[in-house]
């Protein structure tokens, strides 16, 4: 039997990043990292263009998508249910358990990513220091976090079961200090990050290094009109 031709992953180290190198090794699939540095703006090249039109990480390319040709795949939810599908892991196919998941994947990105993302971006990036925007995503966030938090005062994991919906918030939550949250003021939050920190697999995907994103200067004028001074081309 031929081996299995490994996964490309267009990656760089944030939340969105996570979830899929989580999603990869919990699966155990063969996969090898693509970086692709956001500061420099290597997302508007067309090569990576051609995988992610929306010039956004995470990606990737699967050389045996279905019917054995290739596929690539953006947005990181599509990813988490693309790979879900593929190995029948972390999504189940009975239809019950399934809309639980899509429930609280959806929630996370339409909901706690973009305001973790607008809280994060307020208090350490823009340029002066609006109150009201402070306030008002950092309140988001907590309010988000509650909502977590009830929901996992009665089961161990989001959707019942560890699925794709705990790896696709997991990375958020490891940077609540940044977002101006305690998660010492939500138990279950707390114990849930604990349990998912925890296992193998998701240490494994936490370790993965991309020297040059240690080296970005977010102070750097030019990096700064890379990532947050974009308009359509």
């Amino acid at each position: 039997m031929p081996r299995q031709k490994p996964i490309e992953l267009y990656y760089w180290p944030t939340p969105n990043g996570w979830k899929i190198s989580i999603m990869l090794e919990e699966c155990g699939l063969p996969y090898v990292v693509r970086p692709v540095d956001i500061s420099k703006g290597e997302q508007f090249t067309p090569e990576f263009l051609a995988i992610s039109p929306n010039n956004r990480m995470p990606a990737i390319v699967d050389p045996s998508g279905p019917g054995g040709r290739r596929i690539s795949v953006f947005e990181s939810g599509a990813i988490l249910q693309y790979l879900g599908r593929k190995t029948g892991k972390f999504y189940p196919r009975d239809e019950r358990a399934r809309v639980a998941v899509e429930e609280w994947l959806y929630w996370q990105v339409g909901g706690l990513g973009p305001m973790a993302g607008q809280a994060t971006h307020f208090r350490h990036y823009a340029p002066e220091k609006i109150i009201y925007a402070v306030a008002r995503y950092t309140d988001e966030v907590n309010r988000l976090y509650g909502v977590m938090n009830k929901r996992l005062a009665g089961r161990e994991f989001l959707a019942g079961r560890y699925s794709i919906a705990d790896m696709a918030c997991v990375g958020w939550v490891r940077l609540a200090e940044r977002q101006g949250q305690d998660l010492g003021e939500f138990k279950h939050l707390k114990r849930w990050f604990e349990t998912v920190r925890a296992r193998a697999a998701v240490k494994r995907a936490f370790a993965i290094r991309v020297p040059a994103a240690s080296a970005v200067d977010m102070r750097d004028p030019k990096v700064r009109a890379v990532l947050f001074g974009q308009r359509a081309r």
